[in-house]
């Protein structure tokens, strides 16, 4: 009985030996791969800016123009492919006009610009295509030969436009933008108007947090 009992351990021992050197039919391990993350416009975001601003309908004291840079701020939030947000941004301003005319010398000079604007867009992965609407406020120098006819006001407006901004990182973008700001108009004793319209051409880089 020792005998027999030793002769199936042996035979089973040489099985698993011999199974052992057989071929695996198991599939190799799937390679790791890696998936980046997919890219949202959320977050909150700082940059500068710089263009041209140029002006129509200048009354009696002319449209200025110039150029204008500055900085951003502001913070996006992204449902799907539709981005809500809130930006503002300050720019020191070189926007101009002087000359003469039946008033005599004039000058009209804006030195800073601020707008605050909600926008609205279409992200198609990297890039944005929005709209962008709300408050403009500069600070305008006016003077004239004529008596009276000389004030530094804050002008208050409105402001609509549009823009394209491409996010060449997941922190890094840059935009272009058109934006129209009517101002409120202003007017003296003498009967002199200074109208004050803007139509703002900028481009900007961001930093996305």
């Amino acid at each position: 009985m020792k005998k027999v009992l030793l002769a199936a351990l042996m035979a089973g021992v040489a099985s698993s030996a011999m199974a052992a050197d057989l071929p695996t039919r198991k599939a190799p391990p799937a390679p790791v791969t890696y998936a980046p993350p997919v890219f949202s416009w959320t977050g909150f975001y700082v940059g500068v800016n710089g263009g041209w601003g140029g002006g129509s309908g200048g009354g009696n004291l002319g449209s200025p123009t110039g150029g204008l840079v500055g900085g951003t701020v502001g913070y996006n939030y992204q449902i799907g492919q539709f981005v809500a947000g809130l930006e503002g941004d300050w720019d020191w301003a070189d926007v101009n006009k002087s000359g003469v005319n039946g008033l005599g010398a004039y000058s009209n000079k804006i030195d800073d610009l601020v707008t605050v604007r909600a926008r609205a867009g279409y992200a198609i992965d990297r890039a944005l295509l929005y709209v962008t609407g709300g408050y403009a406020g500069a600070d305008d120098k006016v003077s004239a030969a004529i008596p009276g006819v000389s004030s530094t006001d804050w002008r208050s407006g409105g402001v609509i436009g549009a823009g394209l901004e491409y996010a060449f990182t997941n922190n890094i973008s840059a935009k272009a933008e058109y934006i129209y700001a009517p101002f409120q108009g202003k007017s003296y004793a003498t009967g002199v108007k200074s109208d004050l319209d803007l139509s703002l051409v900028r481009a900007g880089l961001n930093y996305k947090f």
